[in-house]
C-alpha cells in the first residue's frame, strides 16, 4: 500500500491518509480481508505521528472501510457493491460541488461548464 503525503495540501494529513486508503479500497486495489499496515508502521513509514495514523484508522473504521482486531491488526472490511456505488456517487457529488463553486467564482456559465465536462468525459 502506497500513501503519499503532500505538505502543500490544505487537507489535514489524517484525511490524506483516509482518502488514499478509501480510494484503494473502492478501486479494488485492497481486497476484503487484506491486512493494512499497523498504525505504528504506517506512522514510521510516513515519518508522522502515531496519533495522526490512529485518527485516520478510527475514521476509516467508523465509515466501515476497515475493522480492527486487538492484537492482530486492521483489515479491509467487506464492501457491499451498492454501498460502494453510493460512496463513489457521494465523492463525485462533492467534487462536482467544488467544480461548480470554482466555476461560479470565475463567471463560468452552466453551458460552458457542461461543454467542459463533455470534452473531458469523452477523452
Amino acid at each position: 500500500m502506497k500513501i503519499i503525503i503532500s505538505n502543500s495540501s490544505k487537507e489535514p494529513i489524517y484525511e490524506q491518509i483516509m482518502n488514499q486508503i478509501k480510494s484503494s479500497i473502492l478501486a479494488g486495489e485492497l481486497q476484503e480481508g487484506t491486512a493494512i499496515p499497523s498504525m505504528r508502521k504506517l506512522a514510521q513509514d510516513l515519518q508522522i505521528s502515531v496519533i495522526t495514523t490512529k485518527r485516520a484508522y478510527e475514521e476509516l473504521e467508523k465509515e466501515g472501510f476497515i475493522y480492527s482486531i486487538v492484537g492482530k491488526g486492521s483489515f479491509v472490511a467487506e464492501q457491499n457493491l451498492e454501498v460502494i456505488r453510493e460512496k463513489k456517487l457521494k465523492a463525485i457529488e462533492d467534487q462536482m460541488n467544488s467544480v461548480i463553486t470554482n466555476g461560479k467564482e470565475i463567471g463560468l456559465s452552466l453551458d460552458e461548464l457542461q461543454q467542459l465536462l463533455k470534452i473531458l468525459y469523452e477523452e
